[in-house]
Order: C-alpha cells, then structure tokens, then sequence
C-alpha cells in the first residue's frame, strides 16, 4: 500500500492473506481524526468519506478478525471510501488495483482506520 504509518499511531496491526487470485494487503492503526482525514487525501479517494451503516460489501472480509479486530463492516456509523490508484495515477502504488478506507471511532478524538488493497 505504501503507507507510512502515522508517528503516535497505536494499536497497529497488519497483515496479507494470500489468496489464489490476489493478495488482500490489511492495515490497521488508531491515529488522531486529523491524520486520518490527510492519509484519506494522499491515497486519492473516488469519493469524500461518508458514513455507512454495518455492510457485507468489504474487499477485507473476514482478514480483520484475524488481527483480534471487528471487521469495518461489522460496525455503525463507520466512514468509507474507496480509491484506485491506477486511476488517478498514483505511480506509487502502481501495482495496487483498489484501496478500501474506512475510519471507525475510537475514544475520544481518536479513531481507527482500516485499511483494504488488493
């Protein structure tokens, strides 16, 4: 994903679930609201972050739960994007086709932000 993970970033948590097909790259960090919204921007979002309730339609599956984390689309209220790197012509993640965010609440100004290539 190229990502770098945020300074005073906890809980970070990763992992690649090898698959037939594909490799599904998972990534997952409690930051600050703020540096979640800038990681957002730099991956080149199709559309701004909109909450959404708990849904199926995740590229992550079930790869969360085996980080001992809940699964973005088993939580409300979460925010979420998608973005396509080749799309917008981010050559630093070149050999990525898609990038899922979503962005859960924590505590207090924090939140936790999931992050799904493949």
């Amino acid at each position: 994903m190229k990502v770098q993970i945020p300074r005073g970033a906890t809980e970070v948590k990763g992992a690649v679930r090898v698959q037939p097909q594909e490799n599904v790259y998972l990534l997952s960090f409690v930051t600050t609201e703020r540096t979640a919204q800038e990681i957002t921007e730099d991956l080149h979002p199709d559309y701004p972050l909109a909450a959404e309730g708990p849904s199926s339609s995740s590229l992550s599956g079930q790869g969360f739960e085996h980080l001992d984390l809940t699964p973005p689309q088993e939580l409300t209220n979460v925010r979420t994007t998608s973005a396509c790197p080749p799309c917008a012509g981010d050559s630093r993640r070149r050999h990525v086709q898609a990038v899922e965010i979503h962005i859960a609440a924590a505590s207090g100004d924090r939140v936790r932000v999931y992050l799904t290539a493949y």
